[in-house]
């Protein structure tokens, strides 16, 4: 089937974009939008500790699983891992890896699409991948996050010692490829070590203490910073073809302070570097297994955690997974894995005070990974444990996908709850998650969603206001619009200022209202089910 996938030059504004096209793209492109946008139900027998950490397992079809998530998290994810199959052609234990190629395509397409629609403007996604799809992920990577958005292609060494049975080349190698969702996303620099410093030294006993030479060439051209230095004996040193680092009065004070000394006869400029100024390291393109982890150090850390079981072919190392929270998030962030396997993201994200979203079809998200984080919240001591001081707490809520919110015609199902609703309204509406504190205020519910680019949101529906009839507040009446104003007024009341909106938008059974009070009112109304959009 790979005569099926080709490559072709699309014009897209304005520029030629290079777009992957396989059999199926068609209707993968529309996939997300036509999957069934479904209900999450907690079972709380395998939710374990603290409720309110944020943290979420979600067992069920990953696509299916995002889509019912969005609604409550879309743009508030700072960084998303996964791990996907790698379609290898390996019979992988609990999940099928041999995938022919365009349905590997097919699945990821629709994933990646919703998956980026989790990501804050300064988040990041980093995807595992081998040589054997990665080419083709680069290029639909390239589509759906946007070309300039690419931020790294890195080399992790996933094993050390070389295979003598390989057939063609000992590989020892994947990929992670990651796109930051716009240009606001920064890095976290990572740890030195005492191997790192070893250039640094203090021959001439600066008080500054350790140092390294530096260049005082600029790397860019710099025209305005093209000078004669003087030495201190009065020798001159012309400037170099793209010009000095530094203003002339900036490079006379650091020599003052030592900072710039010159050697060889005063023919040469050293800038020192200090190690005092070095807050830690700039990720490289390589990350070796002596630092990161291999597979077999995966594969020990699983096997130690579920009594010599082996459970997965490919695991990752909690100290790879480390190193990329750790760039990517700082405390309190969102860390997303939908392809969770055997917990590792999660477990990882919990040790270093992220919060998480993990998501995994099989039963291994109850045998293993529920499994897993039950041990971390008790505080097990594997893995990045030590290094990060880990000691227990914290919690976790587990969930599985529960029914679809619309019935075979599109229509809403009519015992759908308010709050997963008014969710999929707002979301629908503004593209924005929903605040369930706006919704559940002093535990009871508001009709008042909340205001998004100037128009307020409400919704009638279940016996809002305490009962199913007219006056009891699924029909928009003089009476239950001053409820929604009154409740816009409270919300200003407990934030603290007035909100700026200019219309509201009001979905309800019916409207008692006349055309003339609606526009009077700036009132927009829209019918439940008919006016819901589906997607």
């Amino acid at each position: 089937m790979w005569r099926l996938c080709t490559c072709t030059l699309l014009l897209k504004e304005k520029q030629l974009m290079p777009t992957l096209h396989w059999l199926t793209r068609e209707q993968d492109l529309k996939a997300a939008a036509n999957a069934e946008y479904r209900l999450l139900a907690e079972e709380e027998k395998y939710s374990y500790g603290d409720p309110d950490t944020g943290n979420l397992i979600v067992q069920g079809d990953n696509l299916e699983a995002l889509k019912a998530l969005l609604p409550f998290y879309a743009g508030q994810v700072k960084c998303i891992y996964i791990d996907p199959p790698y379609n290898t052609g390996s019979a992988f234990e609990h999940y099928d890896d041999n995938m022919e190629h365009t349905i590997w395509l097919s699945m990821m397409y629709p994933r990646l699409k919703l998956l980026k629609q989790f990501l804050r403007q300064d988040g990041a996604i980093w995807i595992s991948i081998d040589d054997r799809e990665g080419h083709y992920l680069k290029v639909i990577c390239d589509e759906i996050f946007g070309r300039d958005n690419f931020y790294a292609d890195i080399i992790w060494q996933h094993s050390i010692q070389g295979k003598n049975d390989a057939k063609t080349i000992s590989l020892h190698h994947n990929y992670l490829l990651v796109y930051q969702k716009s240009g606001n996303f920064t890095r976290n620099l990572i740890k030195r070590t005492d191997k790192h410093n070893i250039n640094y030294k203090n021959p001439d006993n600066d008080p500054r203490g350790f140092w390294r030479s530096g260049d005082f060439r600029s790397p860019n051209v710099r025209e305005n910073l093209k000078y004669t230095v003087a030495t201190p004996s009065g020798k001159k040193i012309k400037p170099p073809e793209k010009g000095w680092r530094w203003s002339k009065e900036l490079f006379e004070e650091k020599v003052r302070t030592g900072e710039i000394i010159f050697v060889n006869d005063e023919t040469r400029i050293i800038r020192k570097i200090y190690l005092s100024d070095q807050e830690g390291r700039v990720p490289e393109s390589i990350w070796f297994g002596e630092e990161v982890g291999t597979t077999r150090e995966a594969t020990n850390e699983i096997s130690s955690l579920f009594f010599g079981a082996s459970i997965f072919s490919t695991p990752k190392p909690e100290r790879l997974i480390q190193r990329i929270i750790h760039i990517s998030t700082n405390p309190g962030d969102y860390v997303l894995d939908s392809f969770l396997g055997s917990g590792t993201t999660a477990a990882v994200a919990h040790k270093m005070g992220r919060r998480y979203i993990g998501i995994e079809i099989g039963e291994q998200a109850k045998t293993h990974c529920a499994v897993r984080l039950k041990k971390v919240v008790d505080g097990e001591q594997g893995g990045i444990s030590e290094a990060v001081g880990w000691k227990g707490g914290g919690g976790f809520r587990f969930f599985s996908l529960g029914e679809a919110i619309f019935d075979s015609e599109r229509r809403v199902k009519p015992d759908i709850s308010f709050e997963n609703l008014a969710a999929h309204i707002y979301f629908t509406e503004t593209k924005t998650p929903i605040n369930r504190h706006t919704i559940t205020r002093c535990k009871r519910k508001s009709p008042f969603l909340g205001i998004h680019n100037g128009t307020a949101y409400a919704l009638l529906y279940n016996g809002i206001l305490g009962d199913k009839s007219v006056s009891g507040g699924n029909v928009l009446t003089h009476h239950t619009l001053n409820y929604i104003k009154s409740e816009i007024e409270a919300a200003e009341k407990k934030q603290g200022g007035e909100f700026e909106y200019n219309q509201i938008v009001v979905y309800g059974e019916a409207t008692r209202l006349t055309h003339v009070s609606l526009a009077f009112n700036d009132i927009i109304f829209k019918q439940t089910p008919y006016d819901i959009k589906v997607w």
